[in-house]
């Protein structure tokens, strides 16, 4: 300790970040962690981008924890700036996505008079973050540090908050650095999987349900073999469509808004759902009607890598902690069933999800693009490996219905349905990794949380492509609107900037497509153009979803 050099609490946590591999940070500067704005000038093995909203900040660094399985690190300032990354925070909890964000703090001799933009965090994200703590003391910097990205890291991942008093990050100590703590994941014992095997050959009727996070491409495709080896159809729960190769022929589709009812069906015929990873929560579940709660109708093995969760919500007939990759590895090595009688289940079950993706018939042409063409264009045209990602609004039901996604990491979709999180998370996307096609989809209303982004996008040349789905209304209110309230129009309707103005505002590419057969050429000018890019389609307010139109 005597040879170790003094340094600022900001320097310390720099450091601390190298020694985690970190190489990308998300920002909005804030005097009260200038020290870290400071020590990041020499951090040349660190990216650091500054948005134009803190709100956006936390979304990329949630999009970047979905893209890498390792946190994302967000910096914002004390008070007005933790509020507005709190959304962030909240989409990481909710989607399962390991997440930390630093937030500076006013002098801890201030605290407890409402000093300037003072906020108790561990109060603000007690219920929010997987763990909200704060610096009190500098010689523990690297410490909770380590711990951060354990806890981010471990089990069911999540967001974590760390506030950083003024004098700890300003303040000057000789403390040594901590290493970063191997994350240590449960795996199947043999007994568990022996009984797993045997509950599966005696279903007639089995459904395996895929979702969470914590995957890597390996265990998909092990997941993928296990599923082939034994013939079982292959179900994505909500946003979670990227596990699984859609063109597989046991792919059945996905749980959630806009899954198919043929889909919703079966799982309710099912006599045991095999469920890896996922929560099954509200939307998958259908509000617990679809699998109730806390007893579902069907059998069911619940594989997820917190025990915490398990036995929660649902009492399934076996529980297994266990980590993806652990027990995607145990399942591929498992000695296939000699008798699958399910077959022409698993087939019927993949005829349904073809025939669900293939356009249905309009009673009424729609105005202005057919949203469903569109989809289909991307769907044939970009590469396996190309990043979708959207926020809320009934315009992602297209995407999620007629896209294909055919690897992992390519869907960035928040399952806590938050508005605006597509272009942040997109432009997260394009910075990550220059070379793979990154296509954002955003509402009018979505896109307008986060149009300020673009300058984001410009400022460091992420040429990403954004096709904005303009129907001058907040769809998905007006849908459940005009189900409650029949011709009660309220506080739904949008009047829009001129989008592509504002986007060549920016310095991006932009153009205005009315017409489908006009998409194509543009989506093509956009992609050439090697800047981001803005797409504006005009679209027919009555097609509220693909196949029911407002009265």
């Amino acid at each position: 300790m005597s040879d170790t050099p003094a340094r600022k609490g900001g320097q310390i946590l720099v450091d601390a970040l190298l020694r985690h591999a970190v190489d990308t940070v998300y920002c909005i500067p804030g005097e009260s962690y200038l020290p870290v704005l400071d020590a990041l000038h020499d951090a040349a093995a660190i990216q650091t981008i500054v948005t134009r909203h803190e709100g956006a900040a936390s979304n990329m660094a949630d999009a970047y924890g979905k893209l890498t399985g390792r946190p994302g690190i967000c910096f914002v300032t004390r008070g007005p700036g933790a509020t507005h990354a709190a959304n962030g925070v909240h989409t990481a909890m909710q989607d399962s996505t390991p997440m930390i964000l630093f937030i500076g703090q006013v002098e801890s001799a201030f605290k407890g008079r409402e000093a300037f933009q003072e906020v108790d965090y561990r109060q603000m994200f007690g219920g929010l973050a997987k763990w909200a703590t704060e610096v009190d003391d500098i010689r523990r910097l690297p410490e909770i540090v380590a711990r951060a990205f354990r806890v981010a890291l471990s089990g069911r991942p999540g967001p974590v908050v760390v506030g950083l008093p003024e004098e700890v990050l300003f303040g000057s100590a000789q403390v040594a650095d901590v290493a970063p703590t191997p994350i240590t994941r449960a795996a199947p014992s043999a007994d568990s999987l022996a009984e797993l095997r045997e509950r599966l050959s005696q279903a007639r009727r089995p459904l395996l349900i895929v979702g969470g996070t914590g995957w890597t491409p390996q265990a998909c495709a092990q997941v993928r073999a296990f599923a082939h080896a034994n013939r079982l159809p292959l179900v994505a729960s909500f946003r979670r469509q990227d596990l699984i190769d859609n063109r597989d022929e046991q792919y059945a589709g996905q749980l959630g808004f806009g899954a198919s009812p043929r889909l919703t069906a079966r799982v309710q015929e099912a006599d045991l759902l095999l469920v890896l990873g996922s929560r099954l929560s509200e939307t998958p579940s259908a509000g617990y009607s679809l699998i109730q709660s806390p007893r579902p109708l069907q059998g069911m093995i619940h594989i997820y890598p917190d025990a915490s969760e398990l036995g929660r919500v649902y009492q399934a007939d076996q529980s297994i902690q266990a980590g993806m990759p652990e027990i995607a590895a145990a399942l591929a090595d498992l000695a296939p069933l000699a008798e699958t009688p399910w077959a022409d289940w698993t087939a019927a079950a993949r005829a349904d999800y073809l025939s669900y993706i293939t356009p249905p018939p309009n009673a009424e042409s729609p105005k202005g693009v057919d949203l469903t063409q569109v989809v289909q264009y991307l769907n044939e045209t970009l590469p396996d490996d190309a990043v979708i990602s959207n926020g809320a609004g009934n315009y992602a039901v297209w995407v999620h219905r007629f896209y294909r996604y055919r690897s992992p990491r390519s869907q960035l979709a928040p399952t806590n349905g938050a508005m605006g999180y597509g272009f942040p998370a997109a432009i997260a996307a394009k910075l990550r990794d220059p070379q793979r096609s990154v296509v954002c989809f955003a509402g009018d209303g979505c896109f307008m949380m986060y149009p300020q982004e673009l300058a984001t996008a410009v400022q460091y040349g992420a040429a990403l492509t954004v096709i904005v789905v303009n129907n001058g209304m907040l769809g998905t209110i007006r849908m459940h609107q005009e189900r409650e309230y029949p011709g009660r129009i309220s506080a739904t309707e949008l009047r829009n900037p001129d989008f592509v103005a504002l986007a060549r505002a920016f310095g991006a590419h932009g153009e205005l497509v009315e017409r489908t057969e006009d998409f194509a050429a543009a989506f093509e000018r956009a992609q050439a153009s090697g800047k981001p890019a803005l797409i504006e389609l005009r679209t027919d307010p009555q097609q509220i979803t693909p196949v029911a139109r407002l009265p």
